[in-house]
């Protein structure tokens, strides 16, 4: 099941990957969307699990499965837009690592990923090291643990890349204006990757 908003004439299309136990009504993520899809960028959310799988940590945090429904949904959205769009990933939490493994298994090339308080390590060091897609990871200030774990992933990214990290934010980005933040970044990132939704694509990734 998922939630196709393309903007008329867009040229470029975010899938979004949510984070264990999340799903595609998340709030942060339909709102870092509608900011997309003001850019005049597309978007996909979507639930990878179904209703029966997502009831525990097993599916929740089985990165390979969750990174080939990812590949999968844009093989499958790719297929049936004409003229080709560039494609991006949003990742939260555990949707980072899928959306990292993902990139290196789609037939479908990506130009660009944002993760927003994600584990991009659970993507493992093989494929960090492996992925050139370029990366931007943004990650709360107050969340310490994820920052450390961020912070080794990033290290091990080879490609343009970023971390940013959001001051007086936690894990969730619920503090006033962090949210709006991870938005104003994420716009930035896909439109420089992905290239002027209404115009020609650019070749920097």
């Amino acid at each position: 099941m998922g939630t196709l908003a393309p903007p008329q004439d867009t040229r470029s299309l975010v899938l979004f990957a949510h984070g264990s136990g999340s799903s595609r009504f998340s709030p942060r993520n339909r709102y870092v969307a509608a900011e997309l899809n003001r850019a005049s960028i597309g978007t996909l959310l979507m639930d990878l699990l179904s209703e029966q799988e997502d009831i525990g940590p097993a599916a929740r945090f089985d990165i390979d499965l969750l990174a080939a429904r990812l590949a999968q949904a844009t093989e499958w959205i790719a297929a049936r837009q004409t003229p080709p769009l560039s494609v991006g990933y949003f990742g939260a939490s555990t949707g980072a690592a899928a959306a990292i493994r993902a990139a290196r298994i789609s037939s479908v090339p990506i130009q660009a990923i944002v993760s927003r308080g994600g584990r991009p390590d659970l993507a493992g060091r093989d494929v960090l090291s492996s992925v050139h897609v370029p990366t931007l990871l943004v990650v709360g200030g107050l969340d310490t643990h994820v920052i450390e774990l961020n912070r080794a992933a990033f290290a091990l990214l080879d490609g343009p890349k970023d971390l940013v990290i959001v001051p007086g934010a936690t894990h969730l980005f619920e503090e006033p204006g962090t949210l709006e933040a991870v938005a104003r970044l994420a716009v930035q990132w896909f439109e420089r990757y992905l290239g002027n939704s209404r115009g020609n694509t650019r070749g920097d990734a």
